[in-house]
């Protein structure tokens, strides 16, 4: 995975952490919510990851 890419996954999910903690104390609800899709975009980034690994490894020659 590209530094871009990866410093993308990491500066979204440090976002969306702490705009659900910020929301503990306004509405639990969106706390939820904003906490479920940071780990939806931790696992993104894990696939993504995964993906272009595979892709990167199909594509060298073999001996």
């Amino acid at each position: 995975m590209s530094k871009g890419l990866s410093l993308w996954f990491a500066c979204s999910s440090i976002l969306l952490l702490t705009a659900a903690s910020i929301s503990i104390s306004y509405n639990i609800w969106l706390a939820l919510l904003l906490g479920a899709l940071c780990v939806l975009n931790i696992g993104w980034g894990f696939i993504v990851k995964a993906r272009l690994r595979r892709k990167a490894e199909s594509n060298q020659p073999t001996p």
